[in-house]
């Protein structure tokens, strides 16, 4: 008769093995997918090991995503939901609209520094997206999603200080959006010319144009 101890070692369980919850294997998944693809590219990623990697078999990619251009695209998506939940937590209390471009332009700026991986895989994305049809498709859904986002976000703050945007908030997100993504890609070539600073002084006078405390944009 063997022992539990033996059969722990060998990975026997008495009960049934607790099954991983599907946001968990979604999130180890993104992960280990995003670690993957900023240190080989890709086309050297393989779905197998980013599937080992992640503690699963490669039937747990496919479970979640149809294949890698949509993995790649859920990591973006997934970085951008981060941003803008970020930058609606910091501006949740600020009524007046300087302080809420403040915190927004510091939220975002930081993000773009800092988080300079997920700037090198948009530029790869739409790279690819150039030339491949599914990865268009794909990156076309995203970035609409990202713009709505960012329309609702500013008519929130529109809304809650009392102001009107300079323009709908429709084309202030994608003036937002374009923006922010070349900043990126500006902070990626010459970091030591766009720094934190510069990213943050930019996005404050061009949110400060769209979305100014000032007397003119003043609804009555």
């Amino acid at each position: 008769m063997r022992s539990n101890t033996a059969d722990e070692a060998q990975g026997r369980h008495d009960g049934p093995i607790p099954r991983v919850p599907r946001d968990e294997v979604r999130r180890r998944l993104l992960a280990a997918a995003a670690k993957s693809f900023a240190e080989r590219g890709y086309d050297d990623s393989r779905l197998e090991d980013i599937a080992n990697a992640a503690g699963f078999t490669k039937g747990a990619v496919y479970s979640n995503f149809s294949g890698k251009p949509e993995l790649f695209g859920a990591i973006l998506g997934a970085g951008a939901d981060t941003e803008f939940n970020l930058v609606m937590t910091e501006i949740r209390d600020a009524d007046d609209p300087a302080e809420a471009i403040g915190l927004a332009a510091r939220t975002v700026a930081r993000r773009i520094v800092d988080d300079a991986e997920r700037g090198q895989l948009g530029l790869e994305f739409a790279a690819r997206a150039a030339r491949d049809d599914r990865t268009r498709d794909i990156l076309t859904q995203l970035r609409r999603a990202q713009r709505a986002a960012a329309s609702r976000s500013i008519t929130e703050v529109a809304e809650r200080s009392g102001v009107r945007t300079a323009v709908n908030p429709e084309l202030a997100a994608l003036i937002l959006h374009c923006l922010c993504n070349g900043l990126s890609n500006e902070r990626i070539a010459d970091p030591a010319a766009i720094d934190a600073d510069t990213v943050e002084d930019a996005l404050s006078a061009v949110l400060t144009m769209l979305l100014g405390p000032t007397d003119s944009l003043r609804t009555t």
